[in-house]
């Protein structure tokens, strides 16, 4: 497992953690809507929390996730 898939595991564990789903793009990277990173959606309500246009990082979802848990 190399450091990038291991940062992006870790960021869907935390965002389930507190009970979000992080979803990665796979589909049309680098377009006008899709920036081929992450999404945060509330997996109850199904609407996006955050990185509505998958403009997440992997960390930018563990330190969204880890502000949102301190709260």
């Amino acid at each position: 497992m190399n450091e990038d898939s291991a940062l992006e595991s870790r960021a869907r564990r935390v965002a389930k953690r507190i009970g979000l789903q992080a979803r990665k793009s796979r589909w049309r990277a680098n377009s006008i809507d899709n920036f081929g990173d992450f999404m945060i959606i509330d997996p109850v309500g199904n609407y996006v929390v955050a990185g509505a246009r998958f403009d997440f990082t992997a960390q930018d979802v563990i330190d969204f996730c880890e502000a949102r848990e301190a709260s």
